[in-house]
């Protein structure tokens, strides 16, 4: 018994241990990907009732409130009764808004508490870790605009009916795209809850209610006219209206809609390469 354990020691001390701080995955880490992003749809779905529902239902007093008080009398907007002409860009407003809220959550939460190191040692690359966080900001936007879409559906007066399904998906996936990346940059920023709620209040909110949600801008003198559609939220919100409704403010031309298509999507990879840049130098994070 001796002899076989002095020769276990002998193994042990002769077998070839990789140098410390030399990184074992070198390749895509999908399985610490899919465990990242599997956390942050359960931390959300806990309380889905206040982060899924919940929007549905604001976004719905919204609805109620506006029909109320200028849809009255069969009012219509771009040849759709004004429920409807509301309706897409309430949709596409929601998604937008709970992605920014999902994304900027885990890494401020992680500073405040002092538990940031949980998503910072494992052995995840900034990209990866950013990818998984985005990636459950995005899905969370997709069920908020699945339960606004059927508050919607379920509201009389209001008919959604899909006229371009590519319009519909790829705005609707674009939009929710830009909040998480700006609301992941955001909680990088972000010393404490208050900061993150400042960008929502003064940055977020106002960009999705002057963005055309509820007007046609056509309606504003040209110089407001300009400052919409220098608002990346117009194109979003825009464009999800054009999927359902076959109209839009952009214009309904293909060169148009094609236009604001690939510029949003041009848009959210600058976003994108900005927010890993920085969050790859480790400001307010590891410095």
């Amino acid at each position: 018994m001796a002899e076989q354990a002095q020769q276990s020691i002998e193994v042990s001390n002769t077998r070839d241990f990789p140098p410390k701080g030399e990184p074992q995955i070198t390749n895509f880490n999908r399985i610490g990907l899919w465990s990242l992003y599997i956390k942050e749809i359960r931390r959300f779905l806990k309380v889905q009732t206040q982060t899924v529902w919940a929007p549905a239902v604001t976004t719905l007093l919204f609805l109620v409130i506006f029909t109320v008080a200028l849809g009255r009398d069969g009012r219509e907007v771009l040849g759709v009764s004004f429920g409807t002409f509301v309706a897409p860009g309430l949709i596409m407003m929601g998604m937008m808004q709970n992605a920014f809220a999902n994304s900027s959550f885990s890494l401020l939460a992680g500073k405040m508490q002092g538990t940031i190191i949980d998503l910072l040692m494992p052995p995840l690359s900034n990209a990866e870790l950013m990818l998984g966080i985005v990636a459950a900001a995005i899905t969370r936007a997709v069920m908020v605009g699945g339960a606004v879409a059927l508050a919607m559906w379920l509201y009389p007066g209001v008919e959604l009916q899909v006229a371009h399904w590519w319009a519909v998906i790829w705005f609707g996936l674009m939009g929710a795209t830009m909040l998480a990346i700006f609301g992941f940059l955001a909680s990088i920023w972000a010393e404490k809850f208050d900061h993150n709620a400042a960008i929502t209040n003064f940055i977020v909110a106002p960009l999705s209610l002057l963005s055309g949600t509820f007007y046609v801008i056509s309606n504003l003198a040209p110089f407001f006219q300009a400052i919409s559609r220098a608002n990346p939220f117009f194109y979003m919100i825009s464009g999800f209206r054009y999927g359902f409704l076959g109209e839009s403010d952009i214009g309904n031309t293909d060169e148009a809609l094609l236009g604001a298509a690939v510029g949003v999507g041009a848009l959210n990879i600058v976003l994108g390469f900005l927010t890993y840049q920085v969050l790859k130098s480790g400001w307010k994070i590891k410095s």
